[in-house]
């Protein structure tokens, strides 16, 4: 990210219901900047969702930071504590579940995966062109 710390940092309850509190947070983020706020909505809740689903209650607390590149676009990342690595999955047209990432790909300048060292997690970024 662009600054060594960031203000724009929310910790996750593990609750899906959380997920409105995540746009919330986007909103007041992006709207500081006049960005248009409905792609980081829907990034911020892909990558929230996926990692509340796949994380446990040992796994601690996830994480969202919002910051600004150097260009103007937004960096947003979600840190959790699993190991486990995503990967875009083929969903079928009556599925509800398996398109967070597909989405996050769509509506992404880039996106990725930094695992953290010791076993100690993983950050799932994704870098959000203004419109």
């Amino acid at each position: 990210m662009g600054q060594a710390e960031t203000q724009n940092e929310m910790v996750v309850r593990r609750d899906l219901k959380v997920v409105a509190e995540v746009r919330q947070f986007v909103r007041l983020v992006t709207g500081e900047y006049g960005m248009d706020d409905f792609v980081p909505c829907l990034v911020a809740s892909e990558l929230v969702t996926n990692a509340l689903r796949y994380a446990s209650e040992k796994d601690g607390d996830v994480m969202l930071r919002l910051d600004w590149t150097k260009d103007g676009a937004l960096w947003l990342e979600v840190q959790d504590a699993t190991c486990d690595l995503p990967h875009v999955q083929e969903a079928d047209m009556v599925s509800e579940v398996g398109r967070g990432l597909f989405i996050v790909d769509q509506f992404s300048r880039r996106w990725g995966v930094r695992p953290l060292a010791g076993q100690g997690g993983k950050i799932v970024f994704a870098i959000i062109d203004p419109t």
